[in-house]
């Protein structure tokens, strides 16, 4: 967590002064959009922290600079394995420290190259995009956006094969702590399942979770719901709730509604679907599991993105 002292917030403030911001959300996981086209504007974390604040600020779970991925080391690095991928998320939490991946953000930064003429998606169309998570290929549809979010895998494999949960999860609301299970989506979650939608909404998330062991950098905490009956029309339902990394409780969580898919499939066992509606707080997004051309099992998520609001710093 960065300072946001009265004289670190006034520094920002006249760093932040002029520059043009795009205000959007997916499913309420709202975000500030910056285009730096020309590689110019050094963000540092308390920019982002101050812009971020819904008091003193903006207001926004994260801020996305999208900046051609030729001006990043890790842009350039993403280009020799995927020459296409020339515009790279450069996502920070709203605390302003760094983050690999967002899903709903990634859909709706692609909205803001749209929007913005940056990029000619028309529908059915794909685009690459670079993240500190790898690439991800987005697909515009008539409904909003879907991305391959790439294979998942187990945080830590040899607990989840032998116990199908690797740690225990304590939080405000809880009367005792809970098991969990920590899914890598290019960023680190940890899914625990709870019995009843009552549960679900004493769950208290003004303070992070406390998991036990945690992931080496942290970790986004999901609690779902398995909706009785699991499956309507070959489709599973959950519903959840998130405390991300640096943020708190955000109204929706692409990376964790696709680890809550994937934890909640992992439990159910080899007749469990691969696709999934996942309800959260600022709506529903989809989540479907489809093998990959290299043979590893990707996982898709799909959403809208919206637009709100266009502006300029004071």
């Amino acid at each position: 967590m960065v300072s946001t002292s009265a004289e670190a917030a006034l520094s920002a403030r006249s760093r932040l002064s002029g520059l043009p911001f795009t205000k959007g959300h997916g499913t309420g996981n709202d975000f500030i959009l910056v285009a730096d086209t020309d590689g110019s504007v050094d963000l540092t974390a308390a920019d982002v922290a101050v812009a971020c604040d819904r008091h003193r600020g903006i207001g926004a779970d994260g801020l996305i600079r999208a900046v051609p991925s030729s001006y990043l080391p890790e842009g350039r690095a993403l280009l020799e394995q995927a020459p296409d991928a020339q515009w790279f998320m450069d996502y920070r939490n709203g605390d302003g420290s760094v983050s690999e991946m967002c899903g709903n953000g990634v859909r709706v930064f692609v909205h803001f190259l749209v929007s913005s003429g940056l990029i000619d998606l028309p529908e059915g169309a794909v685009v690459a995009v670079g993240t500190r998570g790898g690439v991800k290929r987005v697909e515009r549809s008539a409904d909003g956006y879907s991305v391959d979010m790439g294979a998942w895998e187990f945080i830590y494999p040899r607990a989840a094969a032998e116990r199908a949960t690797d740690s225990l999860v304590d939080a405000d609301g809880l009367q005792v702590a809970r098991p969990g299970l920590s899914i890598s989506m290019g960023n680190p979650h940890t899914v625990v399942a709870l019995a009843e939608i009552a549960e679900l909404r004493a769950t208290r998330l003004f303070d992070a979770p406390v998991v036990n062991p945690v992931p080496p950098n942290g970790t986004n905490v999901e609690f779902v719901v398995p909706h009785d009956p699991l499956m309507h029309d070959g489709v599973g339902q959950v519903s959840m709730r998130v405390h991300e990394r640096g943020v708190g409780e955000t109204l929706s969580c692409g990376t964790g509604a696709c680890a809550a898919a994937v934890a909640t499939r992992y439990w159910a066992g080899e007749d469990a679907p691969d696709i999934w509606s996942v309800t959260v707080p600022g709506g529903t997004v989809g989540v479907r599991f489809a093998p990959s051309a290299g043979g590893s099992e990707h996982v898709h998520l799909s959403g809208p993105a919206v637009l709100v609001a266009n502006g300029v710093f004071a």
